[in-house]
């Protein structure tokens, strides 16, 4: 492949990645990626700012800001806009405009209570300023939930980071800041649990020129301390004090060159440093990444390609009239409703309620809350039961003068206490199939919005009563419970006077 192929590597991937968000599916394909993680106010927007040259075009602000994912595909072209995947057609000359854009679309899937959303962004920039380069921004990594936000929100923003680089095929660009303890850094340490061995995350140092006089992150810088397979590359982005003075980029890029060249701890690495030696270097392991993965993502396709036209030729003599079509599809039907009942019944479901117990969490609090408190009700009366024993007993001797306990007198008492208890177990047996009903009925919900067996779901699950019905559930309860208490009421071989 040459060189000329090589620089297509990255627009090739973008199409395909348009392609797959345009359906709203990724066709389980781990297309080549790099992930840009950090915590909050770590620099990731300044950085990516830096690669485009425009100021402010990502949202800024305090708490968590990116809170979808954002999909920024750079294209080096001789004319500078923008484009968003779902506005086609529309081309975005101010950049205040893409800033605007980000927002709305984030609120109209998030609201505007800082939620986030794993459903991402697509933003394509055209500009002479920047290399062929695709980029994910994740939100910004916090402990603490702010404002409206669910209490859960450290654990949802690790959740979405997670999806994407525990993929092997994405590199992870993990973005510090320099005056923070880099032991203790969100970024390289959700790195390490994915990527032990460093092999694919690059390692971004912001904010040198704000560390404490007299210190500097050589160490760091020099791949000596936390060592990675991709080194380690330092940035200086624009203070609060330039970006609110609107300082141009390309004045922002002199200072940090500048900044390199004259600081004494990274003179002598000044070429490895910097925010075009960075878009260079992502631009070189990006591709390098892409044509490493390249076989096994055209083998996927080919499979994936080879099924989908065997599907295809199924369906050119398709008739709707033909009964072995409705067999097949009424059987596919079955099937699901089986994997949908079992998900329910398993707690293992695709989506989770969360504001009420149902299918197998309902009967398991049944069978281990609700039968416990049915049992605690009953009356028991101790004194009652031992004169019952002792007149079982002498009753079973008669005249003679026994040393051990008749079985026809222990099986008498037992009996007479398994028929107490069958009542809570029918209610327990009641309550269960009621919510294995429930579950039946949510299960076939399915079935009904395909429109091929319009109500069967109410004819089928609609329960009856019968007496057999009756009769089986009376005997389950008599020797669910005859099983269980059997050894517990046996009384042991010696016995107190009960004359």
């Amino acid at each position: 492949m040459g060189n000329r192929g090589m620089e297509d590597l990255i627009p090739l991937i973008n199409k395909l990645q348009d392609a797959f968000s345009s359906i709203g599916q990724s066709c389980n394909l781990d297309l080549p990626q790099i992930a840009v993680v950090g915590g909050q106010s770590a620099g990731k927007s300044s950085v990516l700012e830096n690669f485009v040259g425009r100021l402010d075009f990502l949202p800024r602000g305090s708490g968590i800001v990116t809170r979808r994912p954002l999909i920024l595909q750079l294209v080096n072209s001789k004319v500078e806009y923008a484009e968003f995947l779902h506005c086609k057609g529309r081309k975005f000359v101010d950049f205040d405009e893409v800033r605007l854009e980000i927002e709305a679309e984030t609120e109209r899937i998030t609201g505007s209570n800082k939620g986030i959303s794993a459903i991402p962004i697509n933003l394509r920039v055209y500009s002479p300023n920047v290399l062929n380069l695709t980029l994910i921004d994740l939100p910004g990594m916090t402990k603490v939930a702010v404002g409206d936000q669910p209490q859960d929100i450290e654990h949802q923003i690790r959740d979405m980071l997670m999806q994407f680089i525990t993929k092997e095929s994405c590199l992870i660009l993990a973005v510090t800041p320099a005056n923070t303890d880099l032991a203790n850094s969100d970024a390289l340490k959700i790195s390490k649990e994915v990527d032990p061995q460093g092999l694919r995350t690059i390692g971004v140092i912001t904010k040198l020129d704000l560390m404490d006089e007299g210190t500097d992150a050589r160490d760091i810088l020099e791949n000596k301390l936390l060592p990675l397979r991709r080194g380690y590359i330092g940035v200086v982005n624009r203070s609060q004090k330039d970006i609110d003075g609107k300082k141009d980029i390309r004045a922002a890029l002199a200072a940090e060159r500048k900044f390199f060249l004259s600081h004494p701890g990274y003179r002598h690495i000044a070429e490895r440093m910097g925010t075009p030696h960075l878009q260079k270097t992502l631009n070189q392991q990006l591709t390098n990444h892409i044509r490493d993965t390249l076989p096994g993502l055209r083998s996927k396709l080919q499979s994936q390609l080879l099924s989908l036209e065997k599907e295809v030729e199924e369906y050119k003599n398709f008739r709707p009239d033909d009964p072995t079509r409705k067999t097949k599809a009424l059987l596919q039907m079955v099937q699901q409703f089986g994997v949908d009942f079992e998900k329910c019944i398993e707690g293992s479901g695709d989506q989770v309620d969360t504001s009420n117990l149902s299918g197998g969490a309902k009967i398991n609090r049944i069978f281990h809350e609700r039968f416990p408190f049915e049992l605690v009700k009953m009356e028991f009366d101790e004194k009652e039961l031992r004169k019952e024993i002792s007149y079982a007993i002498k009753n079973i001797h008669g005249v003679r003068t026994g040393l051990f306990t008749p079985d026809l007198a222990f099986e008498a008492i037992v009996k007479k206490q398994i028929i107490k208890l069958k009542e809570p177990c029918l209610k327990c047996i009641d309550l269960v199939i009621q919510e294995l009903i429930n579950t039946v009925r949510q299960c076939t919900n399915k079935v009904s919005l395909h429109g091929l067996l319009p109500g069967c779901h109410t004819r089928t699950y609609t329960p009856q009563r019968p007496a057999s019905f009756k009769a089986a559930r009376s005997h389950f309860g008599f020797m669910r419970q005859k099983c269980g208490i059997f050894e517990k009421m046996r009384p042991p071989h010696k016995y107190e006077d009960f004359g």
